[in-house]
């Protein structure tokens, strides 16, 4: 029967989040059952809570960084077991036929793939509910382990703003000896800088604020750059193999075209709004650089990441909250005060279902 559920939920764009109980749909024989240990709080939970995108259906409950124990398991579940330690992302289902399903990227599936919240389930058409909760079921398709020695709280938003950055660092292939530029340094940023590190190449982190210099550093940057400041672009000119951009606003482009050499690629993974100013097409067609992006990775992917980020001791660096200070994480996340990722200790949200 349907499992009560806890949770903190939008009940409409202009209201806080409060707390709500809904009940979370009869597990299917694939589904693993999953208590919430942590969650992650990403920019596109605050997006969904304010309708900023126009097509949130109330109420919704965010979160698609959830690190959890396995309380039980479907008939058909082959990979998990009660006790184990697992994690969920942003995608809990997609089509599993087309091309992009059988080839591990789920995230392309052709049919659309269905979000962690937000999305209409493909089997009963009732709305998918996040991570601000205390339980949640999913398919064990949709489901990676969490390593052995992983940090769990700053292992949860690894499922997002460590995927969506290495994901197109091993798509386009970033390996040693290559020169990445990583642009911004907020959530995805920092993690650009530490992947791009570890998988062995020199690093520079550009910057509009002279005061992230000795804090992207410190994050393992080899270089910064004040892209404010002329004389430092146009000393970097024609020097990267790569461009990491993490800037989630519209911004110029060009001038980091500018820093590319030539077959250099500029990688847009945090804007979602329309190039302005336009693209010069100068700044493609005389050097071959290429623009290109990337939304998230596959379920192969999520795990690879997981266990790379293990291997080479990388961590998310966070900040732990309790679920009722969530209004108050947003309202930073928006004034840009955080560094890098609030994380909710979903213990905090025992004393509402008490």
């Amino acid at each position: 029967m349907p499992t009560q559920t806890h949770s903190y939920a939008a009940h409409a764009a202009d209201k806080p989040l409060e707390h709500w109980q809904f009940e979370r749909r009869d597990p299917r024989p694939d589904d693993v059952s999953i208590e919430i240990l942590y969650c992650g709080v990403c920019h596109s939970d605050l997006h969904f809570a304010k309708n900023d995108w126009g097509f949130t259906e109330f109420p919704i409950v965010p979160g698609h960084e959830i690190v959890g124990r396995v309380t039980a398991v479907g008939a058909e579940v082959k990979n998990y077991a009660e006790g184990d330690l697992v994690g969920v992302g942003c995608m809990v289902d997609s089509c599993r036929e087309c091309e992009a399903c059988n080839d591990g990227l789920e995230q392309y599936c052709l049919n659309g793939f269905t979000m962690t919240y937000g999305s209409e389930d493909r089997h009963d058409a009732t709305m998918t509910q996040g991570g601000y909760s205390n339980f949640v079921v999913v398919s064990e398709r949709f489901v990676v382990k969490m390593p052995d020695g992983i940090d769990l709280k700053s292992a949860a938003p690894l499922l997002c703003a460590g995927i969506t950055t290495y994901s197109p660092l091993k798509h386009y292939g970033v390996k040693a000896g290559h020169k990445v530029g990583v642009i911004g340094m907020g959530g995805l940023g920092h993690m650009g800088v530490k992947l791009a590190q570890a998988m062995g190449a020199e690093v520079t982190l550009f910057t509009r604020s002279q005061s992230k210099v000795e804090e992207a550093k410190s994050n393992g940057a080899d270089h910064v750059v004040v892209s404010t400041d002329e004389d430092q672009m146009a000393a970097v000119a024609e020097t990267f193999d790569f461009m990491l951009d993490t800037v989630p606003v519209a911004h110029d482009l060009n001038p980091y075209l500018n820093c590319l050499r030539y077959d250099g690629t500029h990688i847009l993974v945090g804007v979602m709004d329309p190039i302005e100013p336009p693209v010069t097409g100068m700044n493609l067609i005389f050097k071959r650089r290429v623009v290109g992006g990337s939304l998230i990775g596959g379920m192969p992917e999520t795990q690879e990441v997981l266990d790379f980020c293990a291997k080479n001791d990388i961590t998310c660096d966070v900040e732990m909250i309790n679920i009722d200070t969530i209004n108050d994480a947003f309202d930073r996340m928006k004034a840009g005060d955080v560094r890098y990722r609030f994380v909710i200790d979903m213990e905090s949200l025992k004393q509402k279902a008490a």
